[in-house]
């Protein structure tokens, strides 16, 4: 019988992701999948799977966990606190998740969107190529307290404790844009206010978009209200009706007639997404051949991650099964003298 983990509380907007399903745009169903792919990435390292298997995505804060059998577990993404029968673990990291050990996640510290990964992935029903959830198309729903997700076969291998050296992009920054449809027919003046203007995210944003607040004046072109609708993608930066600025995300409209200022490159859509409400946010605009460098070094990266792995540092005082580990490896002798060879 497979492993089955247990929901015994749940954040409030907590779903099954993975990378989702490419393909039916044309049907009017965008990709979904996870709001931070790198999260998602590396905890497919930390575990030694597949990328494409889907995690827990927690938003904002987690929930408590139950396994009925032993598993492997990972945390990405924002970081949050987490504990196994109240003894804090390291995020970034994998560990082993003892059956019936309760597996408890707080608040996000750093970021919004956290990520639980499991040995095997989540184990739910694929519908259209995907375990993702898509709530704006309904496909899926959030998770429950009460739920219970089956675990799949792990074949990854039986590493735990193991960490990843990563960037911390959870606290705003500068995201790079290139221009969209739109972009020539907002003024130099304009183009130019909206790149030297520091945005905060506003608390309004979900998986459809993240809204951006500011300080004066909105930003508008006159051409707007001659646009007709057309087709929009994530990382787009649609300018609403009061001059306010939308990125939109991985939920999006297939379509749109607002216009488009520019468009967040895929590599930096993750900074935007893991801002927590406040931050702070700017946009820089880049050539498109420079965007596409970009995002072939971070593709590069990304199949990186395996190899960068390393062990957990432990400290053994917080160690409880310290006696089940293999502390020495060989026999040696008080009295012999190291520097003599043996006879």
């Amino acid at each position: 019988m497979s492993a089955m983990v247990h929901i015994l509380q749940a954040g409030p907007a907590m779903s099954v992701q993975d990378k989702g399903r490419p393909g039916y745009r044309a049907q009017g169903l965008t990709v979904a999948g996870a709001m931070d792919a790198t999260a998602l990435a590396q905890g497919a390292a930390l575990l030694g799977q597949s990328g494409a298997l889907a995690a827990i995505e927690m938003a904002g804060s987690g929930g408590t966990f139950k396994a009925t059998q032993d598993i492997r577990i990972a945390l990405t993404g924002a970081v949050m606190n987490a504990t196994v029968d109240g003894v804090a673990i390291s995020w970034n990291a994998s560990h082993q998740l003892p059956a019936g050990a309760t597996l408890t996640i707080g608040g996000a510290r750093l970021g919004t969107y956290g990520y639980l990964h499991l040995g095997g992935g989540v184990d739910t029903p694929v519908v259209m190529g995907s375990r993702a959830c898509h709530l704006r198309a309904g496909v899926g729903r959030l998770l429950a307290t009460g739920d219970t997700l089956p675990v799949g076969a792990d074949t990854g291998g039986s590493d735990v404790s193991m960490t990843l050296p990563t960037e911390n992009y959870f606290g705003g920054g500068v995201a790079r844009i290139v221009a969209s449809m739109q972009t020539t027919d907002f003024t130099q003046d304009t183009r130019s206010r909206f790149t030297k203007t520091t945005f905060r995210r506003d608390p309004r944003a979900n998986r459809m978009g993240v809204r951006m607040d500011f300080d004066g004046d909105g930003f508008a072109t006159d051409d707007a209200l001659s646009i007709v609708s057309e087709v929009v993608v994530p990382g787009d930066i649609q300018i609403a009706g009061d001059g306010a600025p939308f990125v939109l995300m991985f939920e999006c409209q297939t379509t749109g007639g607002y216009p488009r200022i520019g468009t967040v490159i895929p590599c930096d859509l993750p900074r935007v997404a893991q801002a927590p409400a406040g931050a702070p946010l700017r946009f820089e605009f880049i050539d498109l051949g420079t965007a596409r460098d970009l995002h072939a070094r971070h593709l590069s990266a990304l199949k990186t991650l395996p190899g960068r792995v390393t062990p957990l540092v432990r400290d053994p005082a917080n160690i409880r099964d310290l006696l089940g580990y293999q502390l020495v490896g060989g026999v040696v002798c008080a009295t012999a003298n190291p520097y003599e060879e043996e006879p």
